[in-house]
């Protein structure tokens, strides 16, 4: 096993990655240690902040180099690299500006000379997936460093440019050697790594089967972990809503990242009959001109799937929903072309029966519904394993926001199909996993709330 660059747009392996030995990962996990010890959780939070502030400016100022990194290793089309490339330097700058508010003392209202503090744990391990290859490490180093942890982190191992890419921006800004760390390391070697008293916290980002085995082993060492895991997210298009914008938002919203998103629309519900003809006719027809094609093309709409296995599980899903009495109403095949793109694909007659049902299609892959009534709507977006997010078109947004309050997840957008910030927390409910980052929540996850009571001398 090796960390590789393999082009997603032409299926070349462009550049190869040896693994870390053991005697490696572990001399890694001393430094860190050491340094969250004896320096890094003594700094005070402005100056960790300063450095955060100094990371945003550096990246908006090499963000042509940034942007090429995800575009070469996961085929993110290259606009959409930009775009990642900025809100990771806002959520850097973010933390800069809010972090000392977060983590200042706070008084217990009626308990004169009681106040809470918020101090650092230690060593945080994170394992993070490829598909936002910045945004899913800032997520985690912005909050973390500014608290005064120190992180190691293995990302996923077709991103490993991106991941080199990012220690070096830290480096460069000022982080010191051991409060930040990028692991080229196997899962068995992860697990050690959480084994090891040494380091009190793991995050994850990633897959149902990950997440558990992760949790498992942490929970076995009474660590706390929080899990990011996957998502069915529904979008219900209500009575009410404009339909232009309603199906703009939807299309972008399941195209985006090639559909390879925890929160991409992955299921539309649109409620009454004549509607739903008319947001299916349309959908079929906006998948229909889709641009598919070279991600550093600032035309293509759709970049490839991320490798060979990812085209392929895609593949076997829409094969299996016909094989259950789906019907393609769009889409379907792969697309004659080397590297791994799959058309932008439009199912319906999904009954409860269908294995698609209840899966996660992690792609371009958009199933659609239509019902009678608002509470089969309801019913039906949360009559799945996952809760990670939802979406709810109408034009009154006050009976969207009843809507929402109904739908079992742990995010709800109205009206649009992103509003990804800095400031915003990002998480799920059900078997979209547990805890909060990003926003003041994700800062407050792996801190010590600890009680300070004072009392007169004697």
């Amino acid at each position: 096993m090796s960390f590789r660059t393999v082009n997603p747009a032409t299926g070349e392996l462009v550049k190869e990655f040896p693994l870390q030995s053991d005697e490696e990962i572990f001399a890694a996990l001393a430094a860190a240690d050491q340094r969250y010890r004896e320096d890094w959780r003594r700094r005070p939070v402005a100056e960790r902040a300063e450095i955060l502030a100094r990371a945003a400016s550096i990246l908006r100022a090499k963000r042509d180099e940034y942007a090429t990194y995800p575009t070469l290793e996961m085929g993110k089309v290259v606009w959409q690299s930009y775009a990642e490339v900025d809100l990771v330097a806002d959520i850097l700058d973010y933390y800069a500006k809010n972090g000392e508010a977060f983590l200042k003392d706070q008084a217990l209202p009626g308990e004169p000379g009681a106040k809470i503090v918020a101090e650092p744990i230690g060593v945080i391990l994170a394992i993070e997936p490829w598909n936002f290859p910045y945004y899913q490490l800032a997520r985690v180093a912005a909050t973390q460093l500014i608290s005064g942890n120190v992180v190691m982190i293995k990302h996923a191992e077709n991103v490993p440019q991106c991941a080199l890419a990012f220690a070096r921006l830290l480096e460069e800004a000022g982080v010191p050697k051991g409060a930040y760390t990028n692991l080229f390391c196997s899962v068995e070697q992860i697990a050690k790594l959480i084994d090891d008293f040494r380091v009190r916290g793991v995050a994850v980002t990633g897959s149902e089967r990950a997440g558990m085995a992760v949790a498992e082993r942490a929970g076995r060492n009474l660590k706390k972990v929080i899990l990011e895991l996957g998502g069915s997210d529904p979008a219900i298009v209500l009575e009410g809503a404009p339909l232009e914008h309603a199906i703009e938002q939807i299309v972008m919203g399941r195209t985006f990242n090639s559909g390879q998103g925890c929160v991409n629309i992955k299921r539309v519900i649109v409620v009454g009959k004549q509607r739903g003809k008319q947001v299916l006719d349309a959908l079929k027809a906006r998948f229909a001109a889709i641009k598919v094609g070279d991600p550093t093309d600032e035309a293509t709409v759709l970049g490839p799937l991320v490798s060979e296995r990812a085209l392929e599980v895609l593949l076997k899903q829409i094969d299996d929903a016909k094989a259950g009495g789906a019907t393609i109403i769009h889409g379907g095949k792969r697309v004659n072309r080397p590297g791994y793109f799959l058309e932008p694909t439009l199912i319906t007659d999904i009954a409860p029966s269908n294995p698609l049902y209840q899966q996660e299609a992690f792609g371009p892959v958009l199933s659609f519904y239509v019902v009678d009534s608002e509470e089969e709507a309801i019913a039906l977006a949360n009559a799945t394993k996952f809760g990670l997010s939802g979406y709810v078109f109408d034009a009154d947004v006050a009976h969207a926001e009843q809507v929402a309050s109904r739908i079992e997840s742990g995010m709800v957008y109205i009206n649009s199909c992103f509003a990804d910030s800095p400031g915003l927390p990002f998480g799920g409910v059900k078997n979209s996993g547990f805890g909060r980052e990003l926003s003041e929540l994700g800062v407050g996850e792996f801190i010590n709330r600890k009680l300070i009571r004072i009392a007169g001398a004697a």
